[in-house]
């Protein structure tokens, strides 16, 4: 008996004991609308450009520093207004910039390690998962990134992002051996803040998008950023593309890459030679 997709998708969630994905993964051959999540990082130092940022429309998900003057109350008004909100964790960089309240250094021992990032994700609230502020060294080291791995799952049902501030980044690989929902930054939008170079980089978000599907892009509280993406957002639905938070994002990655599991043949059952 020869299955068909839908029903080899079916097989496959009631083996991994997952329900039917919420988004719409195929209909009548066609793929699925392209989505893209907007990130904005660096929350809770400036108070003025952080209610700025709240402003630019649609479910933009912020990410939010810890035990910074106004990181909770940028959190809760966020959450008040229906956006997505995340810890934006500090992690030693391999220029040894400064990093701020609520950093993650090798240099701790585990338990100082592991309570600072619980101290870092109780002063942000209604965080649903954590991205990576810097990190170009951290996030190299396995062990390291285990640790904050093992906090996330301890913690129950919380998300990692990675920023992707270097090439050597571990902190993927290890979000899946530790079964944390993870996903990746696409595009940086405002390493230049002209104006203009956003508005490239934001295109350059969408043909990602278009291309593969999806596409994560972050950004920053900058005046220049939130003046683009207000402008730019407001004309998103006619080109086809759609904004969704970070969690969602990340449930629209894991359903597409279960579809294309469940569009290669099945493994045919071998035919013993032996009577």
């Amino acid at each position: 008996m020869h299955l068909g997709k839908v029903h080899r998708l079916m097989l496959v969630l009631l083996v991994l004991g997952l329900s039917w994905p919420v988004w719409p993964v195929w209909s009548a051959g066609q793929p699925p609308q392209p989505v893209i999540t907007i990130i904005i990082d660096d929350m809770g130092n400036n108070g003025g450009w952080g209610d700025a940022a709240l402003a630019i429309p649609g479910p933009v998900t912020y990410a939010i520093l810890p035990h910074t003057p106004h990181s909770r109350r940028l959190a809760l008004q966020a959450h008040a207004a229906g956006k997505q909100v995340m810890l934006h964790l500090p992690m030693q960089s391999h220029e040894g910039n400064p990093l701020g309240p609520g950093a993650l250094t090798l240099h701790m021992t585990e338990t100082g390690f592991k309570r600072s990032l619980d101290d870092s994700l109780n002063a942000i609230p209604h965080a649903r998962g954590l991205n990576n502020h810097m990190g170009s060294l951290l996030t190299r080291h396995p062990g390291a990134m285990a640790w904050v791995m093992q906090g996330l799952r301890d913690r129950g049902d919380l998300f990692f992002i990675d920023s992707r501030t270097t090439l050597q980044t571990v902190g993927q690989q290890l979000a899946e051996e530790y079964g944390v929902p993870n996903a990746r930054r696409d595009v940086f939008l405002d390493n230049d803040r002209n104006p203009e170079a956003i508005a490239r980089q934001f295109e350059q978000l969408l043909k990602r998008a278009r291309r593969q599907g999806y596409a994560i892009a972050i950004g920053h509280p900058y005046p220049e950023t939130t003046r683009v993406l207000v402008e730019r957002l407001a004309g998103l639905q006619s080109s086809g593309i759609r904004l969704i938070p970070a969690s969602e994002m990340i449930d629209y990655q894991r359903s597409r890459t279960l579809w294309h599991a469940s569009s290669s043949p099945l493994p045919q059952v071998a035919k013993s030679s032996k009577p």
